[in-house]
């Protein structure tokens, strides 16, 4: 069985021509909510602290970091793109197997066309191959990978950053083999980091790394050629239990952007259902903070192990509190950038309602659904079952939520003439001739 190979050679022989109407379109829709992560991420303290610290050590700065007016070499800027699209967890998420994978695969891909030329077909072409294979991989090893702590948006996003950058090089199937091993060799990423900078590094290490491993193939760079499969392989070694052949059946025909989701509030994936059952219960009941007694919610066990935070004090933390994404949408009505700041995670009224909930593991409910019970002060029970959240495949997210979406985080970098054009040229994407020149340069922001 030579999986490395066969996967390999597929994204050797893809052409755009193959690729499904439906998945161009979907890949479209991804490149619009990534790019506006990326650009509403590029002023937060992670990536000036990246950038800071590692300025000194940049080569020649020819590449644009998207969303910001700073310069660097390709892979330093495929690094920030990744921790900028990724610090505020508002990026696309895989329901099966919970990978972010735009997010390596975009970034690395943003970097590389702001240095070459490419256009919008190759661009869309080499996104959806990376995304595929990113997908692949963590359903080959999830859930064992992911449960034994990995956070599978770094250590299998390197391998979509691989072969997406190796197709723009037009590297041959031996040297996609080699770029697949070193993708595997630099493959990282842990879920302790959740809840700190140290998360969004992971897709920006990432995109930085298979980049670089692309490069290296395309020199002659070797590895091992069982990257993925071999004793001593990506699968063996991080995943105790593993099915390669979810990584190669159907290749060209079923792909994973067709179950794609895009998520309505920047947090954990899995606190969406508590998020939605809280704002609703409160528009329909009028709710404030002074109202609620007790809250209690019971959710799918994976719920308490990706967001089972209490004693939170920043906002990064909160992204991973179910009690917290309760709380603010049971008191505020609503969950943006906002409600996941420092000063939401320690404002009174979200406070003392966040300590008053009380959830549960309950293994009768999905991982998209929710039951809820809010006790209020004047002895009523107002309850919320809800099966499916907003933003999941039941209910998802429309061309048109999406763009709000993108405004939103886009306006706080760019002015509106200029947010405007750059969604356009996000949705139009397959029709440029050079990215670079035509969607890259739009999305920095004015001197």
């Amino acid at each position: 069985m030579h999986v490395t190979k066969e996967v390999a050679e597929y994204v050797v022989g893809s052409r755009y021509d193959d690729i499904p109407d439906d998945v161009r379109n979907e890949a479209l829709r991804a490149i619009v909510n990534i790019v506006g992560c990326a650009v509403g991420g590029a002023r937060e303290p992670a990536a000036d602290i990246a950038i800071q610290t590692f300025r000194p050590f940049f080569g020649p700065a020819t590449a644009s970091i998207v969303g910001r007016a700073d310069k660097a070499d390709p892979l330093h800027a495929a690094l920030i793109n990744g921790i900028t699209s990724h610090v505020h967890d508002y990026d696309d998420t895989l329901p099966k197997n919970y990978i972010h994978a735009s997010s390596p695969v975009a970034s690395a891909l943003l970097a590389y066309a702001s240095v070459n030329p490419v256009s919008g077909r190759d661009f869309v072409h080499a996104f959806i191959l990376g995304f595929e294979i990113t997908s692949r991989v963590g359903n080959a090893t999830y859930p064992a990978h992911y449960e034994a702590g990995w956070h599978s948006t770094g250590s299998c996003g390197v391998f979509g950053a691989a072969v997406a950058i190796g197709k723009l090089l037009g590297l041959n199937s031996s040297q996609m083999v080699h770029a697949i091993g070193l993708a595997a060799t630099q493959a990282a990423g842990i879920r302790e980091m959740f809840g700190s900078m140290a998360k969004s590094l992971h897709p920006g290490r990432a995109a930085q790394n298979g980049y670089g491993a692309a490069l290296l193939a395309s020199n002659g760079f070797t590895a091992g050629i069982y990257g993925l499969e071999g004793p001593r392989g990506f699968a063996p070694v991080l995943s105790a239990k593993y099915d390669l052949s979810k990584l190669t059946a159907g290749l060209g025909k079923d792909f994973d952007l067709r179950v794609n989701t895009y998520k309505p509030f920047p947090c954990g994936i899995v606190n969406h259902p508590s998020i939605d059952a809280a704002i609703q219960l409160k528009q329909e009941y009028g709710l404030t903070a002074d109202m609620i007694k007790r809250v209690k919610i019971r959710v799918a066990p994976l719920v308490m192990d990706l967001c089972g935070k209490r004693n939170i004090t920043k906002g990064l933390e909160g992204k991973f509190s179910v009690v917290h994404g309760t709380a603010v949408g049971l008191v505020r009505g609503k969950a943006g950038l906002s409600e996941y700041t420092d000063e939401a995670v320690n404002d009174p009224d979200i406070k003392r309602v966040r300590d008053s909930v009380t959830p549960e593991a309950d293994s009768s409910v999905t991982e998209d659904g929710v039951k809820m019970e809010v006790e209020l002060v004047d002895g009523r029970v107002v309850s919320k079952v809800l099966e499916h959240s907003l933003g999941n495949l039941a209910r998802p997210m429309t061309n048109a939520q999406l763009e709000e979406k993108f405004r939103d985080q886009v306006g706080l970098v760019l002015p509106a003439s200029q947010t405007e054009k750059l969604l356009e040229r996000c949705w139009k994407v397959a029709e440029l001739k050079n990215v670079g020149e035509e969607l890259v340069a739009i999305s920095i922001p004015p001197a």
